[in-house]
């Protein structure tokens, strides 16, 4: 079975598999990538190989491989709180001392840190006392979408597995067998758009299949030019939050900019991309990515929603 459920990175699932048969096992690995790039898909087979009693690790048929799949291998431990903005520092003072406790089933004890480079400098340095000496047993795997922050002296001590974008062949394939109703135009898009990462492409394709009501609503209008929709849709938006008004205007400026692309001979891009390309024109599109982000600005400088909104509703007119 071996690695096989990691799509592409054949070099770098080559070389832990002739690592792992030669019985070698770092301390830490450190496993680096944008979101979207496989990097807990990895830490999960690796984990289950170093945990694995099978010939071919991971065998995912053994008792600790299917464990590890579960989540309930009493070896392979996740570190963090998802609610805190910041992985909090007694969490990893508490795997550090628990790390110093035998394995309960197994040769090898993993701590998973899936958000490494939200463990702030006091998580770092509270980790690197073990990391210096860790033991014989021990294992830590630290996920992260940038290594650059985290300490030198932690990647340091960490053997680095750097995901890799996959090939457009094979991760569009991979797409049209995960959405097999989905059209070519928009499987093609997905795979630009998310820079080769899978996870991101599968993110893109459910979004656009999921697309809010004032999103539809704001495309046709504007495609319309008809000023009493667009209002229609922008008023009840003047009661929202600004978080939520911030991830629909950010939506809108990303279809309007890739409506400019594709009406200047770009590439790929979504749907209601494509259908605004071919109903305004270059000049309507520019006009409207502006307004767009200097509403965003507005939002983010604090501005009430109210007021972006009828902004918005007289500048998009």
């Amino acid at each position: 079975m071996g690695f096989d459920g990691l799509l592409g990175n054949e070099r770098l699932k080559e070389n832990l598999t002739k690592s792992l048969a030669k019985g070698h096992i770092s301390h830490c690995y450190l496993i680096s990538g944008p979101e979207g790039s496989g990097k807990r898909t990895l830490a999960r087979l690796l984990a289950a190989a170093i945990l694995c009693q099978g010939r071919d690790k991971p065998c995912m048929a053994c008792t600790p491989c299917r464990k590890v799949l579960d989540g309930n291998h009493p070896d392979y431990i996740i570190v963090d709180d998802p609610e805190k903005k910041t992985v909090p520092v007694e969490l990893i003072r508490q795997a550090r001392a628990d790390m110093f406790v035998q394995p309960n089933e197994s040769d090898h004890k993993i701590y998973q840190f899936p958000r490494a480079q939200d463990m702030g400098i006091p998580g770092q340095n509270a980790l690197l006392k073990v990391l210096e000496e860790p033991p014989a047993y021990g294992v830590f795997l630290l996920l992260t979408d940038n290594p650059d922050k985290l300490l030198p002296t932690v990647r340091s001590r960490c053997t680095e597995l750097k995901m890799q974008a996959l090939p457009p062949e094979a991760l569009q394939k991979q797409l049209r067998e995960d959405f097999p109703k989905t059209s070519g135009e928009d499987i093609e898009a997905a795979a630009v758009r998310s820079g080769g990462y899978l996870g991101q492409a599968r993110t893109l394709l459910a979004q656009g299949a999921e697309v809010p009501p004032q999103t539809e609503q704001f495309v046709e209008a504007f495609a319309r030019r008809d000023a009493l929709l667009l209002t229609q849709v922008l008023v009840p938006m003047e009661k929202w939050k600004r978080e939520a008004l911030t991830e629909v205007l950010r939506q809108w400026l990303e279809i309007l900019e890739g409506a400019l692309m594709n009406r200047s001979g770009g590439g790929a891009v979504p749907a209601l991309a494509r259908e605004l390309a071919q109903r305004r024109t270059a000049a309507d599109l520019y006009r409207g990515v502006t307004a767009l982000k200097k509403a965003l600005d507005y939002t983010l400088s604090n501005v009430s929603p109210a007021a972006v909104c009828g902004w918005l509703s007289w500048e998009l007119r």
